[in-house]
């Protein structure tokens, strides 16, 4: 009996881990997964960074997979749809969880990057292009000063002046007001000197406007903006109703439109970044309902190919995956143009050089996708992927609208 139980003992420390219990279903595992219900066999309530990897891994499969994944759905248009379809699942993240990983990280760095700039539908690239233009133009009259043969050319001291202290407006990036009105004043003042022409009286009328705008807000005092023409209605009056409402209905639907347009308007003239924020927040959660009808549309369209519902959508998982990704990749390329244009102007080139092949690849790959995966003739496909083009198109502008009145309505 000593014998035999010091010969286990001596046993017991090699095999420790062969003999050890699943915590889960308290099945003998002899390997670091249970064979019975597959969970690990380390503990991974150890460290803190364990932990969050751990969850990383059950949330988004964030293993070497995505590494096999990511790659394909950028580079090879319809293979990872071909291979799910075929079975061949184990080494690709799953269609539905590829989708929420990359429209997660899209949706939260489109919200980052229209809120980096407050005036979200006048993005950096108007003020620094008007910025540009307006040195340029500048310098060139600082030249034309110092030749006096070209005296009489040359702009006046108040004017070169005035074009300075534009300048000076165009790099605000904390009053947004001031900025907004420089980059019309900017935009009036180059189309003028480019036309050689004075302004007509409307225009002149606008002109003056935004000047006294513009003194306002230098000073500090609240201004105004212009706010666009923005119509709920869909009467030739303005007004909102529907035919099969109740004329009560009607008036109150037709009350409620006119306060949200009156909201929005409101929100432009102000700061239409918390508006922008709130349009955003709902697109994740349109786009998810907008993928089964992209599906719909997919299984219309491809009637004949005896294919499934699941697996047209599957192509649109896989189609909506690789243009979040490549939208993605375009807005951290071209945030990168602008910060590598004053020091690295020739890597800023590149980088703009790259957003624009990715932009061109999207349409080619879509329709390389789908030639793919339906097996149809170049002028068939042709046809049909322009076909799905529009009605995706119009599917897209009223999910943007909804979008919209919902924020609005948040707002």
């Amino acid at each position: 009996m000593t014998s035999m139980r010091s010969t286990n003992e001596q046993a017991s420390p090699s095999e420790g881990k062969a003999i050890s219990k699943c915590s889960n279903c308290q099945a003998t595992i002899s390997g670091p997964y249970c064979s019975q219900c597959g969970q690990e066999a380390e503990p991974t309530l150890k460290y803190f960074w364990t932990v969050v990897l751990h969850l990383l891994d059950d949330i988004f499969s964030f293993d070497s997979r995505a590494n096999r994944t990511l790659i394909p759905l950028l580079t090879k248009p319809g293979f990872l749809t071909e291979q799910y379809i075929a079975g061949k699942r184990v080494h690709y993240v799953p269609p539905l969880r590829l989708y929420l990983f990359i429209s997660i990280i899209f949706f939260l760095s489109l919200k980052f990057f229209a809120g980096s700039d407050s005036s979200f539908f006048r993005v950096d690239d108007s003020s620094r292009e008007l910025s540009t233009r307006l040195s340029t133009y500048v310098q060139q009259q600082e030249a034309a000063q110092e030749e006096p043969g070209r005296l009489e050319d040359s702009m006046t001291e108040s004017d070169l002046n005035r074009y300075k202290a534009y300048q000076k407006d165009l790099s605000q990036t904390d009053n947004k007001v001031l900025r907004s009105l420089a980059i019309d004043l900017v935009e009036l003042e180059l189309r003028r000197i480019e036309t050689g022409q004075p302004f007509k009286e409307k225009r002149q009328q606008r002109y003056d406007n935004l000047l006294a705008q513009l003194a306002k807000a230098r000073k500090g005092e609240n201004v105004a903006l212009e706010s666009p023409d923005i119509t709920i209605g869909n009467n030739q009056d303005g007004g909102l109703s529907f035919d099969f409402l109740s004329e009560g209905s009607n008036q109150k639907l037709d009350a409620y439109g006119r306060q949200l347009e009156k909201k929005a308007e409101n929100a432009f003239r102000t700061d239409p970044s918390e508006l922008v924020q709130k349009t955003l927040a709902k697109m994740p959660q349109l786009m998810f309902v907008l993928l089964p009808l992209f599906a719909v549309i997919l299984k219309i369209m491809f009637i004949f190919s005896k294919r499934l519902y699941l697996e047209h959508l599957t192509v649109a998982l896989h189609s909506h995956s690789f243009i979040f990704l490549t939208v993605l990749l375009i807005e951290i390329l071209t945030a990168s143009q602008h910060a590598a244009e004053a020091s690295y102007p020739v890597m800023a080139n590149a980088f703009g050089i790259l957003s624009l092949v990715l932009l061109s690849w999207v349409p080619i790959y879509l329709f390389m996708m789908q030639k793919r995966i339906y097996r149809q003739g170049y002028i068939l496909t042709s046809l049909k992927y322009s076909a799905i083009g529009i009605i995706y198109l119009f599917l897209i502008i009223f999910t943007g609208f909804i979008a919209f009145i919902w924020g609005l309505i948040e707002a």
